[in-house]
């Protein structure tokens, strides 16, 4: 293996100056630290990973990268919409095929499908490259919504809203993915922006739900006298999402040639794709790019990133032990996955149990359909100012990360267990907006803290294991809901406790990535 070549000399100021079209630009480089540099990993790949982050900041911030936010947010804000879609549309659905089945049976499949899909997507991104999974699984959620509200009955109704997860299952796993190995270091809390979209999401679906499920004539109000005829609003409302995101999916191929990510390429020990990549951008955007596979070249080969055969159990191996390489990166790994599972329970149980607990406590919350589908959108809409919170307070250097995370955990906790209070209509949507804007504060910045800490080589197989224990959780939650009294308060404070556990956790999460660059 080739030694290390000697760090290049720099401005005592740490900046380096170089002249563009537009004037001169000044570029941090070379003295940024990796999250991942100190770790004992493999040399080489350190070293080019150093030089990879240098070029990339050299390059800035461009219209690519804006690009990439708005394209890489539809994938976002899908997740979310799925995620809320099924929910949504099941009992209208469940009562027009006669109240026949597991009334949970939309969730379940829905989980179930999106739990599939973050393993799928997750271990093919490192597995054959970011590139495929990107273009191809908004493509196949969307084509699956449509199908699935033309559905004749609830079992087949059940297997495309599974495959409508499946195919939006990735999207949370590939999007941070593919927008943080472009990202600049000193852009890096954009990445927690972009939560932003998930809400954005959920309030479409409020609105397209608004829009559908009130009006009488789309809508039977009895299983005796329901008929395909006069309940088409749910149906509109699948055919709606899908014809969405549809569009996303063309605009995702077509706005954007997406290139394979450089760091994805580096891992694979494609140097020269590297600088190509790099240089292409550099040049459409008239940046500097001082990065030659020459430079790469001299650090030496890079080793165990993957298996002989990538096509292998071996492979999935290989990525599974890359996330505890060293004590401290499994430490991370561990709880950034006990952090999702834990909000996969926490959230769903919260409201499963909370209207039934609500009314043996006397609550008033009787709402007309029209009211009831404002509230859903009001309260969607709060949430995706949570995230644009966030990206802020990220980005101070008291917070970082893992205090963001911290701060929106017991808030949204102590609206949690205020929530049990709620007396009437007017307290109803005004803690559920106060909620959905706290949680996105914490959700939003560990949708970004997660992929950022991960080694680059097993980032999509960490963030899907990841989102994947979120669904379990989810599943355990439909399950729970339908064995156990959903009148107790038990439930209710035992989800706020397990916020406020998140919350703690947080803190001790081994790795801050403010300041640093993801490796």
């Amino acid at each position: 293996m080739a030694t290390s070549p000697a760090p290049e000399k720099v401005e005592s100021n740490g900046h380096e100056q170089h002249e563009t079209k537009s004037g001169t630009a000044s570029v941090h480089t070379h003295d940024a630290e990796d999250i991942l540099g100190l770790q004992d990993l493999d040399p080489a790949l350190n070293r080019k990973m150093h030089l990879v982050n240098n070029a990339i900041d050299e390059i800035g911030w461009t219209p690519y990268h804006t690009k990439l936010f708005i394209l890489n947010g539809f994938g976002y804000a899908v997740d979310s919409l799925v995620l809320l879609l099924q929910g949504v549309i099941a009992g209208q659905a469940f009562r027009e095929f006669g109240e026949k089945g597991y009334n949970n049976a939309m969730t379940i499949a829905g989980y179930v499908g999106m739990l599939i899909g973050a393993l799928f997507w997750g271990l093919g991104a490192d597995i054959i490259g970011r590139r495929f999974a990107f273009n191809v699984s908004l493509l196949l959620c969307s084509i699956s919504v449509i199908i699935a509200g033309a559905m004749p009955n609830w079992p087949s109704l059940g297997l495309w809203i599974a495959l409508v997860g499946f195919g939006a299952g990735g999207n949370l796993v590939l999007d941070t993915t593919v927008f943080l190995e472009y990202l600049p270091g000193s852009k890096q809390w954009v990445l927690t922006l972009m939560a932003g979209w998930w809400g954005l999401g959920q309030a479409v679906t409020g609105f397209v739900a608004w829009g559908f499920l009130v009006p009488e004539r789309w809508n039977c109000s009895s299983v005796d006298v329901c008929t395909r005829q006069n309940n088409m609003g749910w149906r509109y409302v699948m055919f709606t999402s899908g014809a969405l995101v549809f569009v996303m999916s063309i605009l995702r191929v077509t706005v954007i040639r997406l290139r394979e990510t450089p760091k994805y390429l580096l891992a694979l020990g494609e140097d020269a794709q590297v600088v190509e990549t790099l240089q292409f951008l550099a040049s459409k955007y008239n940046r500097h790019c001082s990065l030659t596979a020459e430079k790469l070249d001299a650090c030496g080969i890079v080793l165990g990133t993957h298996s002989k055969n990538r096509f292998s159990f071996a492979e999935t191996l290989v990525h599974l032990r890359g996330l505890f390489s060293t004590s401290k990166i499994a430490l991370s790994t561990s709880l950034i996955w006990v952090s999702w599972g834990m909000m996969g329970l926490a959230y769903p149980l919260f409201y499963v149990f909370l209207p039934s607990y609500l009314a043996s406590r006397g609550a008033n919350l009787d709402v007309s359909p029209f009211e009831t589908w404002r509230n859903y959108t009001l309260t969607n809409i709060s949430s995706i100012f949570g995230p644009l919170l966030a990206g802020w307070m990220c980005n101070i250097p008291l917070l970082g990360r893992r205090y963001t995370m911290l701060i929106g955990a017991l808030m949204t906790a102590a609206f949690f267990f205020a929530y049990t209070s709620v007396r009437n209509g007017a307290q109803d949507v005004g803690f559920s907006c106060s909620i959905a804007f706290c949680l996105n504060i914490y959700y939003g910045t560990l949708y970004a803290y997660t992929p950022e800490v991960l080694p680059s080589a097993h980032r999509a197989t960490g963030n899907g294991v990841a989102v994947s224990c979120n669904r379990v959780m989810g599943i355990l939650s439909a399950v729970i809901a339908t064995v156990s009294n959903t009148s107790t308060s038990a439930p209710l404070y035992i989800c706020g406790a397990l916020l406020v556990a998140m919350g703690v956790l947080s803190a001790f999460f081994p790795f801050e990535p403010y300041g640093r660059r993801s490796s």
